[in-house]
């Protein structure tokens, strides 16, 4: 990551005089767990802080972001972690952009999981939903015709999955080491990556296709023994070819989604999996400002019971409630059941405004599992109240 700095120095013209402009936002936050955690050393409480300034300049066809991000966590060492999320120059033309440094790129439709998204590493440390990502070195070129959009993205640098510690919650029983991370590729984390994606819009239909070759974001986790002399889990990522579809199409108030993949490598055969499903909306509920948009999602996983994710044979029903309101309040209700082991997941996700640059934000899990082959099991005693008030400048 370090030797993209001097190329983003020499591409930034210092000679610009038009004004840097400084965005962000400091967020305290707060995690209260309803048990006593499984694993020795596990609180019940924890304390929070995350930092995320962004720092853009803008002039002609020039742009360049720096956004970083801190999280200082009470708890968990692991937790507490600096990463660059964007480092980038990017240079806009009349039907092209060409774009260097450090990025995060968004893939897929559905609400429950992302199956195409797969540029940028998970920072599971955040939040084990998977939304947060780790910047990734890039270099992107897209292209604008007629005909749909082109992205085509050199990766020259991995980024390893970042694990809860010792004292972490929502974790495996086994700790993951990183100090002995093993790859398939010899040039380990200097593999270069490469990935091109297809998008295109006809009328109510939205569709991209897309092809990743390189190393799997996704390790394979086997006991061992780690760097210091404990039975840990040793992440392995193995090198993949993945082709992926997601389809999107909105009829009236309903609204249409797929996403599917097929892979080869992760040290077995070729697989496939997908996620489907629909959101149906009711416009002004009652004759009010508020739209309720219900969600059904059906998550299903080639390997089954050796997947590596607990999404391989469930059923996501959720409730998205839009107020519409001066304070941009939402929430999100989402039950996920896993049709195979007959566990289960419920979280909400709540945030409103509070004045002009304060944001209160909700979120509540609570996980079901009796089953210890299910992934989920080592969360079952992990369910937690979440709350965050940030203060964007």
């Amino acid at each position: 990551m370090r030797r993209l700095f001097p190329l983003l120095v020499l591409l930034l013209p210092l000679q610009l005089a038009s004004a840097w402009e400084l965005s962000g936002y400091i967020e305290p936050e707060l995690r209260l767990f309803a048990d006593a955690g499984l694993q020795a050393g596990q609180e019940r409480t924890s304390v929070s802080l995350a930092i995320q300034p962004e720092l853009a300049h803008e002039q002609g066809n020039h742009q360049f972001v720096f956004t970083p991000f801190v999280r200082i966590d009470q708890q968990d060492d692991e937790r507490t972690h600096v990463d660059v999320r964007e480092l980038y120059w990017l240079y806009a033309g009349d039907d092209w952009e060409l774009q260097a440094g450090i990025s995060r790129v968004f893939w897929g439709v559905t609400e429950s999981q992302h199956l195409v998204d797969i540029i940028n590493q998970i920072d599971l440390v955040e939040n084990p939903d998977g939304e947060d990502k780790l910047g990734q070195p890039m270099i992107r070129l897209s292209l604008v015709r007629d005909w749909g959009i082109v992205d085509a993205f050199l990766l020259p640098g991995f980024r390893e999955r970042a694990w809860p510690g010792e004292k972490g919650r929502l974790r495996y029983p086994l700790v993951v080491d990183n100090d002995a991370v093993r790859y398939e590729s010899g040039q380990k984390q200097r593999h270069v990556d490469w990935a091109l994606r297809w998008t295109q819009s006809w009328g109510d239909w939205e569709i991209g296709v897309a092809h990743f070759s390189g190393t799997s974001r996704e390790p394979l986790l086997s006991p061992g023994v780690g760097s210091g002399g404990n039975v840990v889990l040793i992440p392995y990522y193995p090198l993949i070819e993945q082709t992926s579809l997601d389809l999107q199409a909105i009829k009236g108030d309903w609204l249409w989604k797929l996403e599917a993949i097929s892979r080869n490598g992760m040290g077995a055969k070729s697989y496939s999996a997908a996620t489907a499903g629909f959101e149906y909306t009711l416009v002004g509920v009652n004759e009010t400002a508020i739209d309720v948009g219900l969600v059904v999602e059906y998550l299903w996983d080639e390997r089954g019971s050796d997947a590596l994710t607990p999404f391989q044979h469930d059923v996501m029903a959720g409730v998205r409630i839009s107020f519409n309101d001066e304070q941009s309040t939402e929430a999100l209700l989402g039950l996920i059941t896993d049709l195979e082991y007959d566990s289960s997941s419920f979280s909400i996700e709540a945030s409103r405004r509070l004045y002009d640059s304060f944001k209160l934000s909700v979120e509540i899990r609570f996980f079901d599992s009796s089953e210890p082959r299910d992934l989920a099991y080592g969360f079952r005693s992990d369910d937690y109240l979440q709350m965050g008030l940030a203060w964007y400048f």
